[in-house]
C-alpha cells in the first residue's frame, strides 16, 4: 500500500481550487485549476488509499483500473509507472479524470468511514503530468495483419475500439460525420469541462500509430452502410444515443424551444472558432429555462451564463435527492446524492418537483415568451403527474429540453444491413457485442443506452477484443472484467 497510516493521519479529501466564478465566467477555459508535478496534497490524497484486500472501486469503475496501484506509485513520486499503470486499462484517462462522475469514488473503502479517496484527481493528474513529461509515446504496431476495420463514431467508444485495433496490427479507419473527430467529447460538452486540446494532442497519438480518420462523412449519406460492409473485413458501430426524449406538451412546437444538444452544438463550434453563435441559438439577454437537472442541463447553464442570459432556471421534474447516502442505496453502490456542479456554482435558480404543463408564445405568437409548470405528484404506480392548482409562470425566451436521449439513429443501419434493433430502440448485441450481421459489432451508448463516458471506454475495449478474436481467431487484447460480464443493459 502507500502510506500505511495515510488514511489515519488525513482524515479529509482535498482537491486543487477552482478558479473564481467571477473570472471564469469571462472565458471557456477550464474552471479547474489541475495543480500537478507531486503537489503535497495531491501526495496526501494518494497516500491515504488502503490498498484493501478486496478494492471494491475497481468494481465501482467499468474499466477495472488500477487504482490502488497507481495511488501507490503517486505517493512515491513515480509517475512515469503510475502512468503506465494507468494506461493498462483507460485509454483516455484526460477525459474520465475530466468528466467521469466517479463511481469508483463511492465505492471506496474508505468512504464507509470517512470522505473516500480522491480518486479521480489523483488520475487527471497523473495523466496530465505524463503528458507534461512527455511520457504519452505512439504505440506503433510491430507488425500488420492485413486486415481491416471501420469505426463508426469517434466519441469515446468509437476512439477506444479504433486505438486498440490499430495496436493489435489491423488497418482501422474512423469515419465521423462532423466535420472535426471528437464526436460528443468534441461538440456536446463545453470547454470549461473539457479543453478540446486534451482531445487534439490525443489525436495527434492515434495518427502516428496509424489509426486513419475520415471526419465530414456521414455513414447512410455519404457512403452506404453496405459499401462498408463490403469494403471493411469488420465494422464497430458507435454512433452514440443522440436522439433526444421529446417534450409533450402544448407549446413545445414553438421556436426557441429546442433539444439541448441541438443548442450545445452549435455554442461548442462557436467556441472553437472564436465567433458567436446564431441569434437563435445565444442566450445572451434571454430568459433561459433548462428542463432536466442532469449533466447536460448543467453544461447549459454554464455555456448560457457564458453568453449572458438575463436569468437561468432549471427545472427537474423529481424530488431533490439526499445531500447524504440514503440507507436504501448501501455502500458500496453508487448513490444519487444531491450535487452542486460547476455550473451551478456559477449562478442560475433549481427547481425540485417542477412538471412543465405548457409553453406560452411571446408578443409574436411565434416565439415561446413564457413556462408554465405545476408542482411534481407521485401516483401510488410510480408515475410523476403535475397537481392541478399549483400553476406558475417564469419568463423563457430559451427553452432546452434535456431529458436525457431515446436511443441511436440507426434507421440506415437496420433498413441497409439489416441489423436488429431491441426493444428500446437500441442495436441489438450478444455478450461479445456482436450483432445479428456476422462482422458488425456495437460497442457504447449505441448498444448500451444513454450512459457514462467511462462505459463508453470500457465497452469499446471489450468490443476491441472480441472484433480482434472474430478476425484472427483469438486475441491479447485486454478487455475490461466488468465490461465483459455486464456488456448488456439491463
Amino acid at each position: 500500500m502507500a502510506d500505511p497510516r495515510g488514511f489515519l493521519e488525513v482524515r479529509d479529501r482535498e482537491l486543487p481550487p477552482n478558479r473564481p466564478v467571477e473570472v471564469r465566467l469571462r472565458d471557456w477555459a477550464d474552471v479547474h485549476e489541475h495543480l500537478v508535478d507531486g503537489q503535497p496534497f495531491l501526495s496526501r490524497q494518494a497516500g491515504r488509499c488502503m490498498d484493501c484486500g478486496v478494492p471494491f472501486c475497481h468494481n465501482g469503475c467499468p474499466l477495472g483500473n488500477l487504482i490502488p496501484e497507481w495511488n501507490d506509485l503517486v505517493w512515491r513520486g513515480q509517475w512515469a509507472d503510475a502512468a503506465e499503470r494507468l494506461h493498462a486499462t483507460n485509454n483516455f484517462p484526460e477525459f474520465t479524470g475530466r468528466i467521469c462522475p466517479a463511481p469508483c469514488e463511492t465505492s471506496c473503502v474508505l468512504g464507509i468511514s470517512q470522505p473516500p479517496v480522491t480518486i479521480k484527481n489523483v488520475e487527471v493528474s497523473i495523466i496530465d503530468e505524463a503528458f507534461e513529461r512527455g511520457l504519452v509515446t505512439p504505440q506503433v504496431p510491430q507488425r500488420l495483419t492485413g486486415h481491416t476495420v471501420a469505426v463508426v463514431g469517434s466519441g469515446p467508444a468509437g476512439l477506444a475500439a479504433a486505438q486498440q485495433l490499430t495496436r493489435a496490427g489491423h488497418t482501422v479507419a474512423v469515419y465521423e460525420r462532423d466535420d472535426t473527430i471528437g464526436g460528443l467529447l468534441r461538440y456536446g460538452v463545453p470547454d470549461f469541462k473539457l479543453e478540446k486540446r486534451h482531445i487534439d494532442r490525443r489525436l495527434d497519438q492515434m495518427r502516428a500509430e496509424g489509426t486513419r480518420f475520415r471526419p465530414g462523412v456521414e455513414v447512410g449519406r455519404d457512403v452506404s452502410w453496405h459499401q462498408l460492409q463490403v469494403r471493411y473485413d469488420a465494422v464497430v458501430v458507435a454512433v452514440g444515443a443522440s436522439v433526444p426524449r421529446p417534450l409533450r406538451v402544448p407549446g413545445a412546437d414553438l421556436a426557441g424551444v429546442m433539444p439541448a444538444m441541438d443548442y450545445l452544438r452549435p455554442s461548442n463550434e462557436a467556441v472553437r472558432t472564436g465567433t458567436r453563435p446564431p441569434r437563435e441559438l445565444d442566450a445572451a439577454g434571454r430568459h433561459v429555462v433548462v428542463i432536466g437537472g442532469g449533466d447536460t442541463g448543467s453544461d447549459c447553464v454554464g455555456t448560457a451564463l457564458r453568453q449572458g442570459a438575463a436569468s437561468v432556471t432549471t427545472l427537474a421534474i423529481g424530488r431533490q435527492p439526499a445531500l447524504t447516502r440514503p440507507e436504501s442505496q448501501p455502500w458500496p453502490t453508487d448513490p444519487v446524492l444531491f450535487e452542486v456542479s460547476s455550473s451551478h456554482e456559477e449562478g442560475g435558480e433549481r427547481v425540485y418537483l417542477a412538471s412543465t404543463v405548457e409553453l406560452l408564445p411571446g408578443d409574436d405568437g411565434q416565439h415561446v415568451g413564457t413556462l408554465r409548470w405545476a408542482a411534481t405528484s407521485y401516483l401510488d404506480d410510480g408515475r410523476r403527474v403535475p397537481t392541478p392548482g399549483t400553476e406558475r409562470d417564469v419568463p423563457a425566451d430559451l427553452v432546452l429540453v434535456a431529458m436525457g436521449f431515446a436511443g441511436p439513429l440507426a434507421t440506415g443501419l437496420r433498413d441497409e444491413l439489416g441489423v436488429l434493433l431491441d426493444e428500446r430502440g437500441a442495436v441489438a448485441r450478444d455478450e461479445q457485442f456482436a450483432t445479428n450481421v456476422p462482422g458488425v459489432y456495437v460497442a457504447g451508448d449505441a448498444g448500451r443506452g444513454q450512459s457514462l463516458v467511462v462505459w463508453a471506454i470500457a465497452e469499446g475495449r471489450a468490443a476491441a477484443a472480441a472484433v480482434d478474436t472474430y478476425l484472427q481467431g483469438s486475441t491479447e487484447l485486454p478487455a475490461p472484467v466488468t465490461a465483459a460480464t455486464r456488456a448488456l443493459r439491463p
